[in-house]
Order: C-alpha cells, then sequence, then structure tokens
C-alpha cells in the first residue's frame, strides 16, 4: 500500500511542479494573465509550488524506507524523475498542446527506463 501511497503522492506533487515551473509560459494564451509582471507570475508559481510540496513532503516520508516505507532515497528520487517526465510530457502534449512526442522523446525515455532498472536492481 506504501508503495502505491507515494507513487500517487508524487505524481499530484509533479502536477503542481510541472504547473508551477512550466504553466506561466501559456499565460500568453490567457487573457487575465497576459500582462502579469515577472513578480506576480513568481507569486503564482511559489503559490502552487506550496501544493507541490504538500504532496511530494508526506511522499517521500510514506515511501522512505528509514520511515517503514519501501524504497531508500535513491529509489525515491529516481521513482520522482521518472514521474516527473512522464507527468511533464503528458501536461505538455495534451494540456498545453505546445509539442509533440517524438521517437528521440521515447528513445531517451527508453533510456531513463533502463536507468530505473539499474537503480532498482540489487547486485
Amino acid at each position: 500500500m506504501k508503495v502505491f501511497s507515494t507513487i500517487g503522492l508524487l505524481i499530484l506533487s509533479n502536477v503542481f511542479m510541472t504547473l508551477a515551473w512550466y504553466g506561466h509560459l501559456q499565460f500568453k494564451t490567457m487573457p487575465a494573465f497576459r500582462n502579469i509582471t515577472l513578480f506576480g507570475v513568481i507569486m503564482i508559481s511559489w503559490g502552487l509550488a506550496f501544493f507541490e510540496y504538500i504532496f511530494q513532503v508526506p511522499a517521500n516520508r510514506i515511501g522512505y524506507k528509514e520511515d517503514g516505507g519501501p524504497f531508500s532515497m535513491f529509489e525515491l528520487k529516481t521513482i520522482q524523475e521518472a514521474v516527473s517526465l512522464i507527468v511533464f510530457t503528458l501536461i505538455t502534449v495534451y494540456v498545453f498542446k505546445t509539442d509533440k512526442l517524438a521517437w528521440n522523446h521515447l528513445v531517451g525515455f527508453g533510456l531513463i527506463v533502463l536507468a530505473v532498472f539499474f537503480i532498482f536492481k540489487k547486485w
């Protein structure tokens, strides 16, 4: 159960992270946000990042081996990076609609999956 809780919270965290880090790049397409200052963008991004941390910190606490979870710190970070790329790709392609998924992205993601294998493999 801690595996699913950890990954679910990481997914939620990364949705907010992606919106905080990259969502403001879409403001030019939204009339209400078109003329917002850099300071305003930073404040909105910080507000979104607050929710990122609300999910990220419990995910790491629940998932960390030393706190009774199933994952080492390396494994948690690897899961977070893989989830981050998946969430970013889905939001970029299907929500922002700014980029298209290409073969080189898939090859790169395949290499990341290979990295996950090596991180989780007990040698």
